[in-house]
């Protein structure tokens, strides 16, 4: 069973809004870990994308997505959003979710979030089409 499943993917005009959700699998929570959106586009390595701690009071961000998309949480309903605005073509790509231990040191700055290594559970992806 995947830990993480991503929903809200889908074929969207350059300049649209789009909502991603990621929720654990059933009888899992994931709300004391640091979690993670990645994405990877066709023939490109997968790439950090935006990242928020588990009470949601650091939130961090590629240089590429930085004032476009918004990474939030709701613990209550154990989910995490990736709010996307203003898309581009070059935002195409399959997006992932996924779960950082920080509780354990992981995921501790900026730069750590980055690394797909520090992730612990991940899903399966959701594609986003950005049409021109």
């Amino acid at each position: 069973q995947v830990p993480l499943v991503e929903s809200g993917g889908g074929l969207v005009q350059a300049g649209a809004p789009l909502r991603l959700s990621c929720v654990p699998s059933t009888g899992r929570t994931f709300n004391t870990y640091a979690m993670g959106w990645f994405r990877q586009a066709p023939g490109k390595e997968r790439e950090f994308v935006a990242g928020i701690t588990s009470k949601s009071d650091n939130t961090y961000y590629s240089d590429s997505v930085k004032g476009r998309f918004t990474i939030s949480r709701d613990n209550a309903k154990n989910t995490v959003y990736l709010q996307m605005h203003s898309l581009k073509p070059e935002d195409t790509a399959v997006y992932y979710c996924a779960a950082c231990d920080s509780s354990r040191g992981y995921c501790a700055n900026h730069y750590y979030f980055g690394l797909e290594n520090e992730y612990t559970y991940w899903g399966q992806g959701t594609q986003v089409t950005v049409s021109s």
